[in-house]
């Protein structure tokens, strides 16, 4: 697939440049495994002009009026809803995912934009008599101050509006580094904020091949004031000891290995469609995806085999065939990890269903696997799959299901399907996740709080909570008038 995008250099105080240093990286389209851009690499020297073009640009654009914020976010959601064949053709090329899913993440994505846009304008404060009665209580929130973002390569629009929209809603200036491996699509948004308006400096995009440089260098910077990070786990608790030595505000979303519960009274039908939108969305490449299905031993048969049926089916191939609903897996790497959780599942002594092979020819593809009657200690339970593979055990009971629910030491989302609704009580609160769908396979929303405990993150993104991870409580103590 050819690239569509006019846009290869680093994004540097509203303009394209080159790479200080005059480097580039290629990005390759996962569904060929063949080049389709040369993109600038961005080094230290880039980042430090960024965190200068930011500081030059923070005074003026957190005084920006909150109503002037707000129409750059909504002119940059209708540019993004306009170009969206533009934005969704270059997500298929350089991430994978089948047309269809590209455009769905162009709306989701520009929709961050218009909530912000509305949130901008909704940042309140609060005054109060002090119960003493010696005075007056006024809290206010600011701007926290520069911002540093490093997004990842699964929803490389969604993930940089999710940060972008809040940040620039309340006030801020913020520097991106996109992954590596889907860098295209964040310099096209860094256009369109250009196109909508948003004064130079405030946003900076550094691609790279190299993180290490250009984080180094943004993390050096004593005006950086906050860190907001999508991805592993183990990266994120890296640049968490980075962010403490300068004391920063951080936001992280990180690895997730979510329970799919099914229980024996729950509508079978709607269970199955929950199951193949929490497990198949993306090609299982979400940081929600359902990675383990505990499915009551009454129901558990049909479930495997009408769940099995339905995954055989899929067709998989390049995101620009309209028939394909399932893509590549982003790299030979990430195929090959795959690959290896689900063998060593079978030596375990997992029953194969179907799939469990990579697929041959071009691209980074992997069948839609089927693993039953996973055992508890294989490493697959245990580790976030990312990639098409559904593993399923069998429960007994309610604290039976509950208990291998929460065996993980993350927490992000969780699923669970039951017609009673005692039940549904107890188990939402019973489950250990920051996000819990009941009934539900798709629970992201741009109105809700997205965000996990444990070792799947800190903080909340999206929602009226999103714009408070970048905002400063001030409190002023009045004297009575």
């Amino acid at each position: 697939m050819t690239s569509t995008a006019t846009i290869r250099g680093v994004w540097l105080a509203g303009h394209e440049v080159e790479s200080a240093e005059g480097r580039t990286f290629t990005v390759i389209d996962p569904a060929t495994g063949l080049p389709i851009a040369e993109v600038a690499d961005a080094g230290a020297p880039d980042a430090r002009a960024a965190i200068d073009a930011a500081h030059a640009a923070a005074p003026a654009w957190a005084a920006t009026s909150p109503r002037e914020r707000a129409r750059i976010l909504r002119r940059a959601f209708d540019i993004v809803t306009a170009r969206t064949e533009e934005f969704a053709a270059l997500i298929t090329a350089e991430m994978g995912k089948p047309l269809a899913e590209s455009r769905g993440e162009v709306a989701y994505g520009a929709a961050y934009l218009e909530w912000y846009a509305e949130e901008a304008i909704r940042i309140g404060g609060r005054v109060t008599k002090a119960p003493a009665g010696n005075g007056q209580i006024l809290v206010n929130y600011e701007p926290v101050g520069l911002c540093y973002a490093v997004t990842p390569w699964n929803f490389p629009l969604a993930m940089i509006t999710r940060k972008v929209g809040p940040a620039l809603a309340a006030g801020n200036t913020m520097i991106v580094k996109p992954a590596e491996a889907t860098p295209l699509t964040a310099l096209l948004m860094a256009q369109v904020f250009g196109e909508a308006g948003l004064p130079d400096g405030v946003l900076s995009v550094l691609p790279c091949a190299n993180p290490t440089a250009v984080s180094d260098a943004v993390f050096a910077d004593p005006g950086l004031r906050k860190v907001t990070f999508t991805g592993s786990t183990a990266v994120g608790r890296k640049l968490l000891a980075q962010a403490s030595d300068g004391v920063l505000r951080a936001s992280m979303e990180l690895g997730g290995n979510a329970p799919f519960l099914v229980f024996e009274d729950a509508d079978l039908d709607s269970a199955l469609e929950g199951a193949m939108a929490a497990k198949m969305r993306n090609g299982g490449q979400a940081c929600t995806a359902a990675n383990r299905f505990l499915v009551h031993n009454d129901v558990r048969l049909e479930f495997v085999e009408r769940l099995t049926e339905r995954i055989a089916a899929l067709q998989v191939g390049a995101g620009v065939d309209h028939n394909v609903v399932v893509g590549p897996l982003i790299t030979e790497r990430q195929r090959s990890m795959v690959h290896a959780l689900v063998t060593e599942a079978v030596t375990d002594g997992a029953v194969l269903r179907t799939g469990g092979v990579p697929l041959p020819g071009d691209g980074f593809f992997y069948a839609p696997t089927v693993l039953d009657r996973v055992p508890a200690h294989s490493r697959i339970v245990s580790e976030e799959i990312f990639g098409p593979v559904a593993a399923i055990r069998g429960f007994d009971t309610e604290q039976e299901a509950i208990t291998a629910a929460n065996a993980t030491e993350y927490g992000l989302a969780a699923y669970f399907y039951t017609s009673d609704f005692s039940r549904v009580q107890r188990v939402s609160a019973a489950l250990r996740a920051g996000m819990v769908g009941v009934n539900r396979g798709v629970i992201s929303d741009v109105a809700a709080p997205f965000g996990g405990i444990n070792a799947s993150g800190l903080g909340s993104e999206g929602g009226a909570e999103g714009i408070h991870e970048y905002l400063n409580v001030k409190y002023m103590a009045l004297p009575n008038g």
